[in-house]
């Protein structure tokens, strides 16, 4: 069976860790598919994006055996070439991701997750900065979205400690978006993503273009960055429908376009 699932239901695309008698952890394999898989929710027909795990784990990050194969990838190559590419595509790609955090969120695991745009997790999910653990750093963009979702003190806590926090704990921190109740779970998240995926599209791929580049500019970049951003907003057709839809006061009906 393939270590990475893939469906695209109601322009929705679900890419689905599938390694479950591993607790989804990374292997070479695993990360190029997905790499792929991510490749392929460029098409025009996904909307949006939903990544989840198989099993009772969402992922407990790398695999361990694979990192001390002798034979296998070596560090380097398995930060350069598996989970590097991994996040930039999620934060490149033009259109919101959505992590369903189903269980455990480990190391690498928790560090894709957090660099969604969107995470929401079942009651019963767990996240954990493992790394010093083992005596390694935070990798996976862990050090950049981290301490930017909860604040220096409180990143620095869990990356050295190495404690757990719960789905609830996370919520409240603001690591995460929202908690959803074990039996509820898979329907909070098919009403997330598909009200996503009826949004308009380039307005989401804007937003979340314009979010980024604010990790990085002064006030007066962003407002000419919120300006040009804007301009192109105006330009799209979803745009056109929403305000005739509101002055025509019915539901608009967005093509992503």
């Amino acid at each position: 069976m393939s270590s990475i699932l893939f469906e695209i239901d109601q322009q929705v695309a679900t890419i689905t860790l599938n390694r479950p008698d591993k607790l989804n952890s990374f292997n070479r394999e695993m990360a190029l598919l997905m790499q792929d898989k991510l490749d392929a929710c460029k098409d025009e027909q996904v909307r949006c994006v939903c990544i989840t795990g198989s099993g009772k784990a969402f992922s407990a990050g790398q695999d361990l055996a694979e990192v001390t194969d002798p034979e296998g990838p070596g560090m380097q190559r398995i930060l350069s070439e598996h989970y590097n590419p991994i996040i930039t595509r999620i934060r490149n790609l033009e259109k919101p991701v959505v992590a369903a955090v189903n269980g455990v969120a480990a190391g690498a695991g928790a560090n894709i997750a957090l660099c969604c745009d969107l995470v929401i997790a079942a009651s019963s999910a767990s996240f954990i900065q493992a790394f010093s653990k083992i005596g390694l750093i935070p990798d996976s963009g862990g050090t950049y979205f981290l301490p930017r979702l909860i604040g220096w003190q409180k990143a620095s806590a869990l990356m050295m400690m190495g404690e757990k926090i719960t789905a609830a704990d996370a919520e409240k921190a603001g690591m995460i978006y929202k908690v959803a109740e074990d039996t509820a779970f898979t329907e909070q998240i098919k009403q997330t993503t598909s009200y996503l995926a009826a949004m308009p599209t380039k307005g989401l791929a804007y937003t979340k273009k314009v979010l980024s580049l604010s990790f990085s500019n002064t006030l007066d970049q962003q407002l000419l960055a919120e300006d040009d951003y804007q301009q192109k907003s105006a330009q799209t057709e979803d745009y056109k429908e929403g305000v005739n839809a509101f002055l025509e006061k019915r539901k608009p009906s967005f093509k992503g376009k």
